[in-house]
């Protein structure tokens, strides 16, 4: 007799029977299946994308460090029962192959996974499979349970090997990882699977809610599903899984270049997932094969002709080697710029080739890299920006070397630029102690900053965008501000820095732009909205920055009331219930001027205000930071919007909707 479990295995097959020739289909009860992928719903993003005859491509291999996503578009409740945090059985299944441009060799590999959200913008590629990065790496926060496909062993997560399959929670490290393999029904045995072959496989990940039992289960296309998993390990999904959360697929590239393939996806609640059939699933390209050659014919070449081409070879490579190694990108117009212009060689140098021992930090617009240049001794950071193209980069360099002339205590001074092939290298002061949120969420790895030094730094910060704003020549719109972009010099004073997206505008004009920039949990509504910059959107930014430092959260942190998820939120409520005190840092103690730290929790929530006409300048901020004025008598009710529309959850759902997150950076 077949049973529960049979009769649940027919439901998908008979389903299938009767719609033939569809590319996907869903029930809108927690179930969907896509067997290719033309003219489907699925959601994308980084760079997936549909190829045609259906076959979904989430990076094409042409470049290195690539990271490419494919959602299910809209997210699936968990809970057992509505508002329940006990989550349900589900059942996922997909068809994959990985194709590298050295055989046997792929970076990174593929993970499906589950999380409360489809954006990654701060997510990074490689070792990291565009699902997290190297500074929430392992939260409880992520709430991101995820099934990896990895192809690179990575000592810092405890990798296996380079050919394995990890049941991961919330991280890269993996709970559970098995090499990558299938269990064969008939004698037991585990036969060995390369997920770099170019060959389709199918992955099965099932959970049962009721154990808590998590089972992974490999095997090659075409095969029957094997009775005995790969991995199998005990986790409750619930404290993990948000109710409503997306089902979705990442792959990443890193120092290699690997097309990463799925042919067919399905998925279900409380039941086994949705079959396959071969005739239905697009096919995977074929991988090039080099004919073989005549071992004969290799042994007979003759010695001599080798070792004449390889000398001619050897003998041009010495010559043209030391002008390629430097070579850089320069046009007559950039003459002008001489003396704000760093050679490649000197910047090559300095980094010592731009060693990995030196990287001081990488995000969304590049890496910095610490050196020392050799004939000053200087210390200097240089950041690696990549420029597709020539188009507006005279103008942009102009803002950069303009920018340059800049003298103020608590802005880093950008000392001048180098351009090399498809790069464009920033060189700044070094600053010792690296960036503020390293100490804001260092989790141990630098000290706590007392309340002496986090006034001090938010002083030098307001006392840096003042300077931007009207004590310059021109105004200087940073369009970046945020506590990973302050950086700290040998006596913690904090200097604002980062200046890839300012923009500089003659006293008295109109401040357009035309393309969204920044960090979208520092962006002001009306910014979002309209895309124009102004003194008062960085004004925004420094009241977000203040709250940060002051309260030593993130703009956006889970830890805080579902209902002020946004720390500004957060912030008013405990005004609003006359404890506003209660939100500072409780690292900071007992030891702080109450009065000074109200101040800045206030200050920080009116230059936060979402209307720009609410905001003061930086004029007032640095009169009240000093007492030169008294801080307006403001109630609790002020901070109060009048449309909904305009709030800060509504306008970063504004900015996931219109999908102009790729022009925005998630952190650095």
């Amino acid at each position: 007799m077949c049973g529960v479990n049979c009769r649940w295995s027919l439901l998908p097959a008979l389903f299938f029977l009767i719609i033939p020739n569809l590319p996907y289909f869903t029930t809108g009860d927690g179930q969907f299946s896509y067997y290719g992928f033309a003219n489907s719903s699925v959601f994308l993003d980084g760079t997936a994308e549909i190829l045609p005859g259906g076959l979904l491509q989430l990076t094409n291999g042409t470049t290195n460090m690539q990271a490419g996503h494919a959602f299910y578009p809209a997210p699936l409740h968990f809970g057992k029962s509505p508002n329940s945090t006990v989550v349900q059985s589900f059942s996922a299944s997909f068809v994959f192959g990985i194709i590298s441009t050295q055989p046997g060799i792929s970076s990174e590999g593929i993970a499906f996974f589950i999380a409360p959200t489809m954006d990654f913008s701060g997510a990074l590629p490689a070792q990291y499979l565009g699902l997290i990065n190297n500074q929430n790496n392992g939260y409880s926060s992520n709430h991101i349970f995820a099934v990896e496909l990895d192809t690179v062993q990575n000592p810092e997560f405890i990798d296996i090997d380079n050919n394995h399959v990890g049941v991961n929670i919330n991280g890269l490290r993996s709970l559970q990882s098995s090499p990558a393999g299938f269990y064969d029904d008939s004698n037991g045995h585990i036969y060995n699977l390369s997920l770099a072959s170019g060959n389709a496989m199918q992955v099965w990940v099932d959970y049962d809610g009721e154990a808590a039992q998590i089972n992974v289960t490999l095997a090659p296309f075409k095969m029957a599903k094997p009775i005995k998993p790969l991995v199998s390990t005990t986790y409750n999904l619930s404290v993990v899984i948000t109710e409503a959360a997306y089902v979705g697929l990442s792959s990443a590239t890193g120092s290699i270049g690997s097309r990463h393939y799925i042919l067919g996806w399905s998925f279900t609640m409380n039941g086994p997932a949705p079959a396959f059939f071969t005739a239905e699933l697009p096919d995977l390209p074929r991988v090039p094969r080099k004919s073989a050659r005549n071992k004969v014919l290799q042994v007979s070449v003759p010695i001599a002709t080798a070792t004449f081409v390889f000398l001619v070879g050897l003998a041009v490579f010495l010559l043209v080697r030391r002008r390629l190694q430097y070579a850089e990108v320069q046009e007559d117009w950039e003459v002008e710029f001489g003396p704000h212009r760093f050679t490649f060689k000197d910047l090559f140098r300095a980094t010592e080739g731009f060693r990995n021992r030196y990287l001081l930090g990488r995000g969304g617009f590049g890496r910095v890299y610490k050196g020392v240049l050799h004939k000053s001794k200087l210390e200097i950071a240089v950041k690696r920006v990549s420029h597709e193209s020539t188009q507006g980069i005279r103008e942009f360099i102009a803002e950069i070397v303009s920018i340059g002339r800049l003298r103020h205590r608590n802005i880093v001074q950008l000392l001048g630029y180098c351009r090399r092939k498809g790069e464009l290298l920033l060189v700044y002061d070094y600053m010792p102690n690296g960036s503020l949120d390293k100490y804001l969420y260092g989790h141990g790895e630098r000290p706590s900053l007392d309340w002496m030094q986090r006034f001090r730094i938010i002083k030098g910060v307001a006392s840096g965008l003042l300077y931007l704003h009207g004590e310059w020549e021109q105004v200087v719109i940073h369009r970046d501000v945020k506590a990973s972009n302050v950086l700290l010099d040998e006596e913690m004073n904090g200097r604002l820095g980062d200046f890839g997206l300012a923009r500089l505008y003659d006293h008295g004009t109109d401040m357009q732009t035309t393309h969204l920039v920044g960090t979208i949990r520092y962006l002001a509504p009306e910014l979002v909205r309209t895309g124009k910059a102004s003194p008062f959107t960085d004004v925004f930014a420094f009241g977000v920055f203040a709250l940060e430092v002051a309260c030593g959260r993130r703009p956006i942190d889970h830890r805080m009331h579902s209902n002020q998820l946004l720390l500004v939120d957060w912030v008013l409520h405990l005004w609003r219930n006359g404890s506003i005190i209660e939100a500072l840092d409780s690292r900071i103690q007992t030891n702080y001027d109450v009065d000074e730290a109200c101040l800045v929790l206030k200050l920080g929530l009116l230059c936060s205000h979402q209307s720009a006409t609410a905001r003061p300048s930086m004029w007032h901020v640095m009169q009240y930071l000093n007492r030169d004025l008294p801080f307006p008598e403001l109630s609790s009710s002020d901070m109060v919007q009048s449309e909904a529309a305009d709030s800060p959850v509504a306008y970063y759902q504004s900015v996931a909707s219109n999908g102009t997150m790729s022009g925005l950076s998630g952190g650095r």
